[in-house]
């Protein structure tokens, strides 16, 4: 996941703020030693999840672009597994804004974590999640992207091998496209 990336695509020139939340791999969890975290999703939920808390971000708060990223795969000490980006006119609304979208990812959205401890235990779940789906993994898919935008544009040319993402783009005003990342995109009209 490229920070900058993100950034620019969430850029308004309406708009004096981009709030981000950006959630990392820590090397230590409850007293022990982390080495990696892995996650799963039920892909075809938590695209449809992610949609949802970017139409709901646009319902509760007066925002012009969002974009939530989540990886799926092995996510190495240090390196990002989510990053939530909103662009708005104050500050304020996008800070509670990108709180509120966490929140609700780790709440709704069926992605589950799996630590790798240096004591050779592995912790797995997702407490928060209030979805009961049984697990369908979706593991070495290219990059997901969902996206709404003020214009088309291009698809996202890198693929990872290593993770998958999944994301969900949004902008205030645009045209619908298709993405190599996601079978269609979901745009939210004015």
């Amino acid at each position: 996941m490229d920070m900058l990336k993100i950034y620019e695509e969430v850029l308004h020139p309406s708009c004096g703020a981009v709030s981000t939340f950006v959630g990392v791999t820590r090397d230590h969890y409850n007293g022990k030693k982390v080495l990696k975290l892995e996650y799963e999703a039920y892909k075809p939920m938590a695209e449809k999840e992610l949609f949802k808390i970017c139409g709901l971000v646009r319902e509760k708060w007066d925002v012009a672009n969002i974009s939530i990223y989540h990886k799926t795969g092995l996510v190495p000490i240090g390196e990002a597994s989510v990053i939530i980006a909103i662009s708005s006119v104050h500050r304020d609304t996008g800070l509670e804004a990108v709180h509120w979208a966490i929140d609700e990812l780790k709440a709704t959205v069926p992605i589950w974590k799996k630590e790798f401890y240096e004591d050779g235990s592995v912790w797995k779940g997702n407490a928060e999640c209030r979805h009961g789906h049984r697990k369908q993994l979706n593991q070495n898919q290219p990059d997901q992207h969902h996206s709404e935008q003020n214009q088309p544009e291009e698809a996202h040319p890198n693929q990872h091998t290593q993770h998958s993402h999944h994301s969900h783009h949004s902008h205030s005003q645009h045209s619908q496209h298709a993405s190599p990342h996601l079978p269609a995109s979901h745009p939210s009209h004015q």
